[in-house]
Parts: C-alpha cells; sequence; structure tokens
C-alpha cells in the first residue's frame, strides 16, 4: 500500500545521506540512487539541489516529502487500527502545546482513559507550529491548542476561554492586589516564555498597546519550560505572565498569587482540533464534558 520509493525518500531525507540511508534500508546505495531516480522521473521534477554540500531538498521535492511522510501516517494508522480492532482497542495520539501541557488537559484525559478502559492515549507536547503540520498530516489524531483556529481545513471545538494574568510569590508586594497595571510591573524582574509563546506575543501585544516594548523591561530570564518558570517565580526569584489554566492549581494551594492585569484584554481560546474527516466526533464532546467537570 504504501510505496517503498517513498520509504527509500523518507529515509534518506531522515539519515541525511545516501550511505546512511542504504545501511538502514539494507540496500546498496546504487540501489538507492536508482529509487530516487525513479521518483524524479515519475513526478517530472528534481528532489535534490546538485552540487550542494549535504542534501538539499528542491521546492517541488520539499512537496513530495510532505505528501510522503502523509502517505507513511495513513498506511502506520490504517495498521495499528487493524490491529486495536482485533484487540478492541481505540488509540489516539493527542498533540497539546506547553501550555495546554501545564493546565486540566492532561487531567482531563487521564480521567477519559480511566473511564474508558478500552482506549490508549499518547500525549505530544509541541509548538503549534508543528501540531498543525502533525494533523494535516495524519501524525496526530487529535490537537489541543490555544488560541483562535484559522485554517478552514482544519475542524475545532471550543474547550474553554483563558486569559493572560501576572503570577508572583505569595510574599511579593503585589500579592493581593485586585489587578496591576503597566507602571506597577514596570520595574520588575521577569521571568518569561521565549518569543514564539503564545502568552509571550500577547504581552508584547498588550505593550505595544501602550506604546511600550518589551524591550525596556527587565527580563532576567527567558525559559520554554513552564513548570521551572512557576518553580522560580515561587520561590520569589521573579515575576511572570503566564496563562491562568496554567497555574490554577499553584493559586489554589497558595504557591502562587494571580492578579488579572488592568485593561489587558488578553483573552484567548482553548480549543480542541482535528482534521474534517476524524472519525470519531463523540471522544471530543466527551472531552468537553470531563473538562468542565474538573
Amino acid at each position: 500500500m504504501f510505496d517503498y520509493k517513498a520509504n527509500t525518500l523518507l529515509t534518506l531525507v531522515q539519515k541525511g545521506s545516501y550511505t546512511k540511508a542504504a545501511q538502514s534500508l539494507m540496500l546498496t546505495q546504487p540501489a538507492v540512487s536508482h529509487q530516487i531516480r525513479q521518483l524524479e522521473m515519475e513526478f517530472g521534477i528534481q528532489i535534490f539541489y546538485k552540487g550542494k554540500k549535504g542534501l538539499k531538498l528542491t521546492p517541488e521535492g520539499s512537496i513530495l516529502v510532505k505528501y510522503a511522510r502523509r502517505s507513511a501516517a495513513i498506511y502506520n494508522n490504517a495498521r495499528q487500527a487493524i490491529e486495536d480492532s482485533r484487540n478492541n482497542l481505540r488509540r489516539f495520539t493527542v498533540a497539546i502545546t506547553p501550555t495546554a501541557s501545564e493546565s486540566l488537559v492532561p487531567k482531563m484525559l487521564a480521567h477519559y482513559c480511566d473511564e474508558n478502559p478500552d482506549v490508549h492515549i499518547k500525549i505530544l507536547t509541541d509548538p503549534i507550529k508543528k501540531i498543525y503540520d502533525k494533523l494535516k498530516a495524519y501524525e496526530t489524531d487529535i490537537a489541543i491548542v490555544e488560541g483562535c483556529v484559522t485554517d478552514t481545513s482544519l475542524s475545532p471545538i471550543l474547550l474553554d476561554t483563558d486569559y493572560v494574568c501576572l503570577a508572583v510569590a505569595p510574599n511579593h508586594r503585589l500579592s493581593g492586589h485586585a489587578t496591576v497595571g503597566l507602571e506597577d510591573i514596570r520595574r520588575e524582574r521577569f521571568i518569561l516564555r521565549s518569543r514564539k509563546a503564545n502568552t509571550r506575543a500577547l504581552f508584547e501585544q498588550y505593550l505595544a498597546n501602550r506604546s511600550e516594548s518589551i524591550k525596556n523591561l527587565n527580563i532576567m530570564m527567558e525559559i520554554d519550560n513552564i513548570a521551572t518558570i512557576k518553580e522560580l517565580v515561587a520561590q520569589g526569584l521573579g515575576i511572570t505572565v503566564i496563562a491562568h489554566s496554567a497555574c490554577r492549581e499553584e493559586e489554589n494551594n497558595g504557591r502562587l498569587s494571580i492578579i488579572p492585569i488592568e485593561n489587558a484584554g488578553m483573552v484567548r481560546e482553548i480549543n480542541i482540533v482535528t482534521t474534517r474527516d476524524f472519525a470519531h466526533p463523540d471522544i471530543l464532546e466527551e472531552f468537553r464534558k470531563i473538562y468542565n467537570m474538573l
């Protein structure tokens, strides 16, 4: 079902050389080269640039690799689905963003598995761009992401709404304030996510709307591990701007003090996203029911 030449192409891209690909596939190097030439003749394209140091895909080659990965994922999914059917199992891969991984989402998924012993869920954590790519390539079944979903090829279901807030240690001078404004936090030491994080982008937009730049704040550290950020803030080593859903537990147990930011408007959606041909829409409604009970 899955073309052996496509498998050779994917192995070649992964290994980065004809020699390593041949060793992995237990083929001769001329055999690998022959299969790549067959693909080029079949599609009328050049897959790799000639004369480049190492293997570099042409634009047409990148397209072919994208669809080869999709075909490989569908083939592997079909084999897994048949095996699971024989064993009366349902298996799903769920990709979530780093912020979602710190929220109620893993707990929701665990509750679903507990209530449905025939279900096995594999959780992947990736940046949102990679998650969308994996969804379209059928490398993941379900995604749970923050923000609006504008891609019309995907099907979103609203799970929750969230907002970006300030988190400080319980003994911080701002702890207990009803709200904070820009002047209250301008000279504080910040521990923030990297620029690629959605919460960081929302905070930077909030600053820009007030003719301010993040460059003028005291950013003492940037980390992409949300658990580490929360721990450092709880120890009083800095403050952070964070999604409220990612720090509810710490707020409830008194480890962090959570404060809304004045006139911030940094509200965002949390969506469950699938491809339009996802075969189990019932599971998505069950997710929502469990999430709302947590």
